[in-house]
């Protein structure tokens, strides 16, 4: 199953819709979960989270929806609210089995976002599935998509083929709207790699060093970014962006300040995510078994000398998208026990000592060898002993379970 992500060229008067539609989305999310944070007061109520929202959907397109002050939510598609309360019982499952955080309220300050799908379909039968492609969306190879229950909008980057899906997904990053959708085809591994197995050393001065003496780095345009980023936000530091509790409106420099710093952090984002998808897809290409190391991520962004280079580096991102990227180009992902002393090991002749974090090269005192840290660690993870090693698998597999090895 692969993913396809555009941007959408709107108009203001699309752009409003958008935004209106997004704010449609909040608002049902929003709702579902204060409704169900005080229904667990309730006396004699104790049913299942996932019941007790399908409870609260019923009351809100029963009871609220029909109010007059609510009649603005009948003009946008009903699989918006929907889709937020199926959102709002995913967030509380993972929250559950302790797979991320109590859910929080929506805000437009963490970007707006919603989703649509085609529900209507052929059924030739009461009980079967419908006709294949009825209830999905035919999407032509042009410029233009279709989104279902709302008009057909214009596309900034051609679609190259003809494919077809069933729910749509809209998100804004700063002041641009892209719209992504899955697509339900595998692609065929490839049956041959240059290179059996190779030891990946996630670093702090570098992104990462394998062991054949690759090394990859992030570029400098993310450098001159972040620099650019801290100059606008020292001069506009004393900006404020409104206050609905004083009653006071933000100005018009206020919000095109506001909008300057989202597409700064986007494009700082981008720079990251560029460079790490092309090194672990360069490593999936070339070699067969990609051993890493199980790196204690959380415990590293805690160190504040440390938390700006791991976070720069993206060490949890590489590790996970190395796992996925297994079954697209065939290869197999081994972490390295956190314990194993990778960086302290002689790759020579295995010596153990001590070595200083500022410490760049590897000098060993037993056998003279002279070698880089980064490059030593790595032939260390390659060499690594069976006992230490287990397989990667990912966190959530493709219907939502996890998975017997989850990440860190």
């Amino acid at each position: 199953m692969y993913a396809i992500k555009r941007e959408l060229q709107l108009n203001n008067k699309e752009t409003s819709l958008m935004r209106g539609i997004a704010g449609f989305r909040r608002f049902v999310y929003n709702f579902g979960l204060e409704m169900l944070v005080a229904s667990w007061s309730f006396e004699g109520v104790n049913l299942r989270d996932s019941f007790m929202i399908d409870i609260i959907k019923q009351v809100f397109t029963q009871v609220i929806m029909k109010m007059p002050e609510y009649a603005w939510t009948k003009q946008y598609p009903s699989t918006v609210y929907q889709s937020a309360f199926i959102d709002l019982k995913k967030a509380f499952k993972r929250w559950r089995q302790g797979l991320s955080g109590f859910p929080k309220k929506k805000t437009k300050k963490k970007g707006d976002s919603f989703t649509v799908y085609k529900t209507s379909g052929i059924y030739p039968e009461k009980g079967k599935p419908p006709i294949p492609f009825t209830n999905r969306v035919v999407i032509k190879a042009d410029k233009r998509i279709q989104l279902p229950g709302l008009k057909e909008f214009r596309l900034k980057e051609k679609i190259g083929f003809i494919c077809s899906s069933q729910t749509f997904t809209v998100t804004r990053t700063a002041d641009k709207w892209f719209v992504s959708f899955t697509l339900d085809a595998q692609k065929v591994p490839p049956i041959y790699h240059p290179i059996e197995r190779v030891g990946v050393d996630l670093g702090v001065k570098t992104l990462a060093t394998v062991s054949n003496g690759t090394c990859y780095a992030m570029p400098v345009s993310i450098k001159k970014a972040k620099t650019k980023l801290s100059k606008l936000q020292w001069c506009n530091r004393n900006k404020v962006l409104g206050s609905k509790k004083l009653g006071v409106k933000a100005s018009k420099n206020a919000k095109y300040y506001y909008v300057e710093l989202a597409r700064h952090h986007a494009r700082i984002g981008n720079i990251r995510r560029d460079t790490v998808h092309k090194m672990t897809t360069d490593l999936s290409r070339s070699a067969y078994c990609i051993r890493i190391e199980d790196l204690n991520v959380s415990g590293m962004m805690a160190n504040r000398k440390l938390a700006t280079a791991v976070s720069d580096n993206c060490f949890y991102e590489v590790r996970r998208q190395l796992v996925y990227k297994q079954n697209h180009y065939g290869t197999k992902v081994e972490l390295v026990d956190r314990w194993f002393p990778s960086s302290k090991t002689c790759s020579c002749c295995g010596h153990i000592q001590e070595m200083k974090l500022s410490d760049r090269v590897f000098n060993c005192q037993k056998c003279d060898s002279v070698i880089d840290r980064d490059l030593n660690a790595s032939i260390n993870l390659e060499n690594a002993p069976p006992e230490k090693v287990r397989s990667a698998r990912p966190e959530l597999n493709a219907c939502g379970q996890v998975g017997a090895d989850t990440l860190g």
